[in-house]
């Protein structure tokens, strides 16, 4: 009888060491190690509204209180009739082209529904343009459906704007699909049109899908205004996401939705491998399905948040007033979404580390940032913070940053010191 194998680790997939996702990764578990051990910490990891005493609007939690006794059986995989009727009526008054429900599919937020859509369109080895910055979602749910991520540059210098001429020397042979997050996560810039307008041209020339983030589109600052995509890009096949996380507050809920629009000629079997791919797991979450109509046919909650005096506005100037009397920061202002993005500047920037400095802010100053290099860049002298805390905890947050970077700066300083002792 021969002996037994010898037991061996479950063999995990191989691509996924390819994948990045630290703004729930190794930081926010150290950060559970250290708040298990008695430390309070303030968490900036995460855009996530109910973490910050945010509560989704009231005339949504009735909505779906009033139709729980409905929420029991399953619905048609590409969600709740109503609800995708609401959802197109909703674009229809954007002027998306041939907004109806049967092109409406919602999904258990759109974080599922970027991953259906990616599943959908890519064979091995195809490349879809993302930017840099990006959402490292995108990226993600890129690799694991056996594609290529290509990125684009989003340039400070620029605003975090991209350069379509640069997008448009990234397209190979194998590209499917131009990525848009606008307004952006994690930079905070808002599109103008005419931008909008090149990159769609781009599409129509290389006859690629455009798949657009909308999620933050009415979180808007200072009289930024939010272009949809979808319009401008008429009858070129385009994917656009939004749904109840942010602007109505309700992350948990899980609920997003993906409407597409262009040419039926061009999009029809992209939408049967939709449907196939929600019709295999089964359905979304229908309790939240039953806010919908609400959220999109209802009462404006979100702009007296986002103008002088609303929480979101103050935090957000709280953040840009710190940045601009700090010696060792720089901020492109966000005109919108729940983020901003400072670099690191000057003697603080000298060795800097931005993973190596999060770990150390979190254990000597008890605040949890995430990387910029989290986000799918090459440099190193950013992170995100998220706006949603109240403004004056945003100033005691940037006080305790700017001592780190003060030590910081000290330290650079003392080196260069030391090289000139030592060289004369």
């Amino acid at each position: 009888m021969s002996s037994p194998l010898p037991p061996l680790p479950i063999a995990t997939r191989s691509r996924l060491s390819e994948v990045r996702y630290e703004i729930r990764g190794e930081l926010a578990r150290k950060a559970r190690e250290l708040e298990a051990q008695g430390h309070k910490l303030i968490k900036l990891n995460i855009g996530n509204p109910g973490n910050f005493g945010f509560r989704a609007p009231e005339h949504l939690q009735h909505a779906i209180a009033d139709d729980m006794d409905r929420t029991d059986p399953y619905t048609h995989q590409q969600g709740l009739p109503a609800a995708r009727e609401a959802i197109a009526a909703y674009y229809a008054r954007r002027n998306t082209p041939d907004a109806s429900a049967e092109r409406v599919f919602i999904g258990n937020g759109v974080s599922e529904l970027i991953d259906l859509s990616l599943r959908a369109l890519l064979n091995p080895g195809d490349e879809v343009l993302i930017p840099s910055p990006d959402y490292p979602l995108w990226s993600a749910a890129t690799i694991l459906n056996d594609g290529r991520p290509v990125y684009y540059s989003c340039d400070p210098d620029n605003g975090f704007l991209p350069d379509p001429a640069q997008i448009e020397a990234r397209i190979s042979y194998r590209t499917r699909a131009i990525v848009l997050i606008n307004p952006n996560n994690p930079t905070g810039a808002v599109y103008p049109r005419e931008l909008l307008a090149r990159i769609v041209a781009i599409a129509a020339r290389h006859r690629l899908l455009l798949m657009v983030d909308e999620i933050y589109d009415q979180i808007l600052y200072d009289g930024a205004k939010f272009e949809p995509l979808a319009p401008i890009a008429g009858e070129v096949p385009c994917l656009t996401f939004s749904g109840l996380s942010k602007v109505h507050r309700a992350c948990g809920w899980r609920v997003g939705w993906a409407m597409l629009s262009g040419d039926m000629a061009l999009v029809g079997d992209f939408h049967h491998a939709m449907d196939l791919l929600g019709a295999l797991r089964l359905c979304a979450n229908v309790p939240g399905q039953y806010a919908i109509d609400a959220a999109v046919n209802g009462p404006d909650t979100i702009t007296e948040l986002c103008t002088p005096g609303g929480r979101l506005y103050e935090t957000r100037r709280a953040v840009i007033e710190a940045c601009a009397r700090s010696e060792h920061l720089e901020l492109v202002k966000p005109a919108g979404a729940l983020y901003a993005f400072p670099a690191v500047v000057g003697a603080a920037a000298k060795a800097f580390d931005d993973y190596r400095f999060a770990e150390e802010l979190m254990e000597t100053e008890g605040v949890l940032i995430t990387p910029g290099s989290s986000f799918n860049v090459p440099y190193r002298n950013h992170f995100r913070v998220t706006l949603l805390p109240q403004a004056e905890v945003m100033r005691e947050v940037f006080a305790r940053i700017d001592r780190a970077l003060s030590r910081h700066a000290e330290e650079a300083n003392k080196v260069v010191q030391l090289k000139s002792k030592t060289a004369a």
